[in-house]
């Protein structure tokens, strides 16, 4: 969906800046903050590439462009007031300087740890497995016995899903869900299905009114 942008109405600092939060569209994790100003912001969604404006060196600059780790542009947000930009990307490598992935990988606090990218972590782990074997991984193991095997498995957590539901044992339930959700993954990534493959499909059948609807 394309908007309509007048960057006239934007509130700026003293300095024509706007800070920009940098967001991984796929998992929602903040990636890092940079500055813009009215041209980067103009060629962020011109090139659907992230442009911002470096302070130090007052020139624009495009992420990416020496080392290769862009960020290809899905959706620019404003917030209530105007004045900081929403940048959701999908990152074609590191955001920081450093090699890491976020620029925010240094925990300052942390009541316990973030359960938000786990079901990606898995496939990502699972994918791993499955292009670099390791002996005595069951991960690997399944994918040499192959298809069979692994629909094998799915049936047989589905129904300790529903034996699990069945005695109304929401522990049972929790932990054989979690061993089907492993199992599906597996069988995805064996079949080439993408986890954002069936969130679009999920996001399709939802009309405005309702959370799922029904075939």
């Amino acid at each position: 969906m394309m908007m309509t942008l007048d960057m006239d109405t934007l509130s700026y600092d003293s300095n024509g800046l706007i800070p920009a939060i940098v967001q991984d569209n796929r998992t929602g994790e903040v990636l890092m903050l940079a500055y813009m100003n009215k041209e980067a912001l103009q060629k962020t969604i011109a090139t659907k590439e992230t442009w911002f404006y470096s302070r130090s060196r007052k020139e624009l600059w495009n992420k990416g462009a020496t080392s290769g780790n862009r960020q290809v542009v899905k959706r620019v947000s404003l917030d209530c007031d105007q004045d900081t930009v929403l940048v959701q990307v999908e990152p074609l490598g590191p955001a920081c300087h450093t090699g890491e992935k976020t620029c925010f990988f240094t925990t300052a606090f942390e009541e316990e740890p973030s359960i938000r990218e786990v079901i990606h972590e898995v496939a990502d782990e699972i994918k791993e497995r499955r292009e670099n074997p390791v002996e005595g991984s069951y991960t690997a193991y399944l994918f040499r016995e192959g298809i069979d095997k692994i629909l094998k498995k799915v049936g047989e957590e589905t129904t300790e899903v529903v034996i699990g539901a069945k005695n109304d044992d929401k522990e049972e339930v929790t932990s054989e869900l979690a061993d089907l959700t492993y199992h599906t993954l597996v069988l995805m990534e064996l079949l080439g299905v993408r986890i954002d493959d069936v969130k679009k499909v999920l996001r399709n059948r939802r009309p405005k009114s309702e959370v799922l609807k029904d075939e």
